[in-house]
C-alpha cells in the first residue's frame, strides 16, 4: 500500500441534540475520537487534524431555499458541521493532503433543495453544500466539473438525490437497505434522475441481513465499473456507518473491515460521516478502519471485539438477488438515452409533484417542480419550485433555479418565471443562481 497524507476534521457538537437519549448525539464521535487517540493515529506524520472552518449564508444559498430563513432553522453547530466538509475540501484541493474525513455532526445526507425543517436528523445538506463550495471556489482553476457521490449510509440519500436530481456532471450513487423495509422509503432502480441527467442517479437498494460479501459484491461489480466510465474529477463518499451488524436502528450486516476494504478500493478524495448509531461497538472501529485505509496503512487488524464469523455466511437468496440488481442495473446505464426518452419524450417542460415529511420537526411540505427540458450537456435545466408547507395555513414560496452551467436559452426563462412571479401570490420568491452565485430575494 502506498502511504498518503490524510486530512481529518473532527466536530462532535457537544451543544447539539435533537434530544438527550436522541440516537443522533455527541458521544456518536466522542468514542471514536478516544480510539483515534489510544491508537495513536495522530502520532503519524501522514495523519492531520484540521479545525472546522464556518459555513456562511453565502455557502448555504448555493444550494438550499431555507423557509421561512437560515436564521429560523440552523444552528451554530449545522454552521460548523458544514464549514468542516469545507474545510477538508480546502485541503484537498490545495493539495495539502490527498484525501480528507471529515468526522462532523449534525448529519445532513435528507436534507432536500427546499428546507421547511429538519428530516431524517438532518437540517442542512453537507456533501451538496460542498460541492458547490468547489466547483465555485476551484472549479475553473482545478479543472472541477463531473463529480460523484457514493453514498454508503444504510438510508437512501434521499436529500442529496433531489439536489442533485437535474445535475448531468454529478452522478450520485446510493448503496442503501432497501426502502420497503427502512426510513426514508424511496431510493429504488427506477428512480433515474430528471430528463436532463438522466441515468446520473444510481440507487442500489439491498435486502435486509446483506453481509461483507455482498457490499463489497455492489462494490466491486456495479460501481465500481460505473465509476470508471463517467470518470469523475472528484469522488466524495458520503461516510455513513450504519450498515454495520450492531447498528440498533438498521438491519444490515456490514463490518468494520468491510468498510476499510471498500475505502481502500473507492478510494474517495473526500469522506464526510454521516449515519452510524452503535457508538461504542461500532463507530470507533469503523472510523478506525477506514482512516488506515485512506492513509494507505495497514488496517488488516481492525476487527470489533464480537466479531463473528459465522454471522457473515450470507443467504444465498441475497446473492441471487444482488446478481438480478447488477444485470437490471447495467442495463439501465448502457442504455440510458434511449431510456430516457422512452420515460421523458420530446416535452418542453416536465413537472414533477412530491409530498414530503419532515419526521423530525413534524411538517408536511407539498412541492411541484417544473424542469425546463434542454439538450445542452452541461446544462441541467432551470427549474421553478412552488412549495407548501402544509402545517402552517400560509401562501406557497416560490423558487426558482438557474444551474451553474446554464445555457442562454434556460437563463432567460428563469429569469421570466421569477420577474412575473407576482409576491402577492407567495410569501416568498426566491432565486437561486448557480451560474453568478447569487441569491436575491423580493
Amino acid at each position: 500500500m502506498t502511504k498518503k497524507k490524510t486530512g481529518l476534521v473532527f466536530f462532535p457538537a457537544f451543544d447539539y441534540a435533537i434530544s438527550p437519549n436522541h440516537p443522533e448525539r455527541e458521544e456518536r464521535l466522542l468514542y471514536t475520537q478516544d480510539q483515534v487517540s489510544e491508537e495513536g493515529l495522530l502520532d503519524f506524520d501522514n495523519i492531520i487534524e484540521f479545525k472546522p472552518d464556518l459555513a456562511t449564508a453565502e455557502d448555504i444559498n448555493r444550494v438550499h431555499f431555507c423557509v421561512p430563513g437560515i436564521d429560523e432553522l440552523v444552528h451554530a453547530s449545522h454552521l460548523i458541521s458544514v464549514g468542516g466538509t469545507l474545510t477538508a475540501a480546502d485541503k484537498v484541493m490545495t493539495k495539502e493532503v490527498d484525501n480528507a474525513f471529515a468526522l462532523v455532526r449534525p448529519c445532513g445526507h435528507h436534507s432536500m433543495r427546499v428546507v421547511h425543517g429538519t428530516r431524517g436528523f438532518c437540517t442542512l445538506n453537507m456533501e451538496a453544500i460542498m460541492v458547490e463550495y468547489i466547483r465555485e471556489k476551484y472549479g475553473d482553476k482545478n479543472g472541477i466539473k463531473k463529480i460523484a457521490i457514493v453514498d454508503t449510509d444504510c438510508h437512501h440519500g434521499d436529500g442529496s438525490q433531489d439536489i442533485f436530481w437535474h445535475d448531468p456532471n454529478t452522478l450520485f450513487i446510493s448503496l442503501h437497505q432497501d426502502g420497503r423495509t427502512l426510513y426514508p422509503g424511496s431510493g429504488f432502480p427506477d428512480e433515474l434522475g430528471g430528463p436532463n441527467a438522466f441515468g446520473t442517479t444510481i440507487n442500489l437498494p439491498m435486502p435486509p441481513n446483506t453481509c461483507e460479501e455482498g457490499f463489497l459484491y455492489v462494490l466491486d461489480e456495479i460501481v465500481m465499473p460505473i465509476l470508471a466510465d463517467f470518470k469523475p474529477d472528484l469522488i466524495i463518499n458520503s461516510a455513513g456507518q450504519d450498515n454495520h451488524y450492531s447498528d440498533p436502528i438498521t438491519n444490515m450486516k456490514f463490518t468494520a473491515q468491510g468498510y476499510a476494504v471498500l475505502n481502500d478500493r473507492l478510494k474517495p478524495d473526500i469522506a464526510v460521516l454521516e449515519g452510524g448509531y452503535s457508538i461504542e461497538s461500532a463507530l470507533p472501529y469503523i472510523n478506525t478502519g477506514i482512516i488506515l485505509a485512506m492513509a494507505g496503512m495497514d488496517y488488516s487488524q481492525i476487527r470489533e471485539p464480537d466479531y463473528d464469523e459465522e454471522d457473515q455466511k450470507q443467504d444465498p437468496r441475497i446473492n441471487a438477488y444482488l446478481k438480478q440488481l447488477k444485470e437490471v442495473t447495467f442495463e439501465r446505464w448502457n442504455n440510458r438515452k434511449a431510456l430516457r426518452d422512452e420515460v421523458y419524450g420530446d416535452a418542453p417542460f416536465h413537472t414533477r409533484e412530491q409530498n414530503i415529511y419532515y419526521d423530525t420537526a413534524g411538517i408536511r411540505e407539498s412541492q411541484t417542480e417544473t424542469v425546463r427540458t434542454c439538450d445542452v450537456p452541461d446544462c441541467g435545466g432551470a427549474v421553478t419550485i412552488e412549495s407548501r408547507n402544509e402545517s402552517r395555513p400560509r401562501l406557497p414560496v416560490f423558487a426558482v433555479q438557474i444551474p451553474r452551467f446554464c445555457c442562454p436559452e434556460c437563463r432567460t426563462w428563469a429569469e421570466d418565471q421569477y420577474n412575473k412571479a407576482e409576491k402577492r401570490l407567495y410569501t416568498q420568491v426566491l432565486l437561486q443562481d448557480k451560474q453568478k452565485d447569487t441569491y436575491t430575494q423580493k
